[in-house]
């Protein structure tokens, strides 16, 4: 799963344009934000969290072509277990499904390894689904008070842990999104860095945030040739966190802001970006450029800025692009 998160980063945001449409997208002015319950379910050790308003997705245009041209493979195979299960098709699944949420966690603070796990809100019809369960004769596995089913024969599982959130993914993941959920462990509750990254997006439709360790991987890659130089080599230790969202309500809109705790390092790491920019506009299309013009980046107070917007018809152009076809592969 890790490199699936990497490759996201990447073709997320088009070279120096992220574009994180996993699932969805914002429309009118709803808000992707989780309930108590649903964040006592991610792990404290979080290195990236994405939630989405599903709801909105179909409602746009840009946002259904940018999530059909870069949904992974793995995405994908969330999508449609959580389809196939006992959820029903997919106008139920439009039906009950409010929220989605994916998390990157390590399953320990000295692991390198990450697992990825889904949280679905909404208000499921949980009596109807265990019942077809049950008919299907699914027997769960008990995980102290949790009852955690298949999904599919891939090992996928879910769990109600009420009766408007429930969790999914592999086995071991699911598993440990409920020691957090149950106390056994700790949970993102207690990672003050990414609560109050959260605190700056959790009211847009579409959001992420990435503690220092994924904040360091998105810049290093981002950055490209200049992630090599000495100057970033300096100043990724000092990156703490980053947080962005993204708006399809006029067109498509962008913000994301790095968290360094240091102007200098903050005002170093604009300077690259902007290198970075000038560098690829060298060798851009007519629609990259105009995506690349589109783009602002500053520092201030120990963060650095990043700014994207366009309409749909210019996102619709650079979305077929020879530098989008490349990040996406």
């Amino acid at each position: 799963m890790r490199g699936f998160w990497r490759k996201e980063l990447l073709k997320t945001w088009i070279q120096f344009s992220i574009a994180p449409i996993l699932l969805g997208a914002a429309t009118l002015s709803p808000a992707a934000q989780l309930s108590t319950d649903a964040r006592s379910a991610i792990p404290e050790s979080v290195q990236q969290l994405v939630a989405i308003d599903y709801r909105a997705m179909q409602n746009s245009t840009s946002a259904m072509d940018l999530r059909n041209r870069v949904m992974p493979p793995e995405l994908k195979q969330f999508d449609e277990a959580l389809r196939k299960s006992a959820l029903g098709d997919q106008q139920t699944m439009d039906q009950y499904v409010d929220d989605l949420a994916f998390a990157l966690f390590r399953p320990s603070s000295d692991s390198d390894s990450l697992l990825t796990v889904g949280i679905a809100q909404g208000q499921f019809p949980t009596q109807d689904i265990l019942a077809s369960f049950r008919k299907q004769k699914l027997k769960p596995i008990m995980v102290r008070t949790n009852s955690i089913y298949p999904m599919t024969k891939a090992g996928m599982v879910l769990c109600f842990v009420d009766p408007s959130t429930m969790i999914f993914g592999d086995k071991d993941a699911v598993t440990k999104a409920l020691d957090a959920r149950d106390g056994v462990t700790l949970n993102l509750l207690s990672n003050s860095n990414m609560m109050s990254a959260m605190q700056s997006v959790d009211s847009n439709a579409l959001w992420s945030i990435l503690d220092d360790k994924g904040t360091q991987t998105m810049m290093k890659q981002l950055l490209g040739g200049a992630g090599s130089a000495t100057d970033f080599e300096t100043v990724s230790k000092r990156l703490q966190a980053s947080w962005y969202s993204m708006d399809f309500q006029h067109g498509v809109k962008f913000d994301l802001t790095i968290s360094t705790g240091d102007s200098f390092a903050a005002a170093t790491l604009s300077s690259l970006m902007t290198a970075a920019v000038m560098v690829r506009k060298m060798t851009s299309t007519d629609a990259e450029k105009e995506a690349l013009n589109d783009t602002s980046i500053s520092s201030s107070a120990g963060n650095l800025s990043i700014a994207f917007a366009s309409t749909d018809s210019e996102f619709s152009s650079l979305l077929h692009s020879p530098l989008f076809q490349t990040m996406v592969r």
